[in-house]
């Protein structure tokens, strides 16, 4: 499906209608579509790697560890689907520019940027935060968020694509337990607004994806403290936590295609119904 371009009001259109069962091939919702996703080798971000893959997309998963991000791919493929793995360490401008630039050589265009990777060592209550602590938070959420946006932009403007940032229902409620994470997600929400409002005329869609979900940060987390799943599963009116792939990933597919083609400057909280007052 391509974009129309309106020379008057400087803005894209999407010419024709959507299959909302399908996708507008017949094929999967993102087929010929391609998406870079960062901290893609586990947790969320394999999460929505995986959907994204299993509806057609060719996920670019970039991951600081060659030994998750690689086996991440291998996986992938075994399930006939199109993944790759580039190393990026999104606190390092020039390994982002190269993980963008690889993807748009190697096959040939950029459709979606999904910035998922982060570093929470600053995530407890402030009287125990340190200056290293909250530097790393902040350069792989606010900084890396930046960073992946201007890289990104000229590729994402070339297919009318979409730009996806994860943020929290702390940077929307704030937490009493973690201020400097509320902060950093709120700050990663905020971007995505203004950037909203910057790039429509481009044809550039940005949003936000805040989810609670099973991941291997979680799991341990409750491993170390059982109650935290009784807390999180008993303010939730679906009952249980979410999965990355099939409870998450679909909102990643939905705004990374056609479907959310008049959605920009959004936060979908995915989280079964935990934080309904946001």
């Amino acid at each position: 499906m391509r974009h129309r371009w309106d020379t008057g009001s400087r803005r894209r259109f999407l010419d024709g209608p959507v299959n909302a069962s399908t996708g507008p091939s017949g094929a999967g919702l993102l087929d010929g579509r391609v998406a870079l996703v960062t901290g893609g080798g586990a947790g969320i971000g394999l999460g929505l790697a995986t959907a994204m893959a299993r509806h057609g997309a060719s996920v670019v998963l970039a991951s600081r560890r060659s030994e998750t991000g690689e086996a991440a791919a291998v996986g992938l493929r075994a399930e006939g689907l199109q993944a790759s793995w580039v190393r990026c360490d999104v606190t390092v401008p020039a390994e982002i520019s190269a993980a963008v630039l690889s993807t748009a050589e190697n096959l040939g265009r950029l459709d979606c940027l999904i910035h998922n990777a982060l570093d929470g060592a600053a995530g407890g209550p402030l009287e125990e935060a340190t200056d290293e602590g909250w530097a790393t938070l902040a350069a792989t959420s606010v900084r890396a968020s930046y960073d992946c946006a201007r890289i990104a932009h000229p590729h994402l403007k070339a297919t009318g694509g979409s730009l996806v940032l994860l943020t929290s229902a702390a940077g929307m409620e704030g937490s009493e337990a973690r201020p400097l994470y509320a902060m950093a997600k709120a700050a990663q929400r905020g971007f995505a607004k203004g950037l909203a409002a910057e790039w429509g005329p481009d044809g550039i869609r940005v949003n936000c994806i805040a989810p609670v979900a099973m991941t291997p940060a979680l799991a341990g987390a409750i491993r170390h403290d059982p109650s935290l799943g009784e807390r999180l599963v008993d303010r939730t009116p679906l009952g249980r936590i979410g999965d990355p792939v099939d409870d998450v990933g679909p909102v990643a597919v939905f705004l990374a295609g056609d479907l959310s083609r008049h959605v920009t400057g959004q936060t979908v909280v995915v989280d079964g119904g935990g934080f309904r007052g946001l």
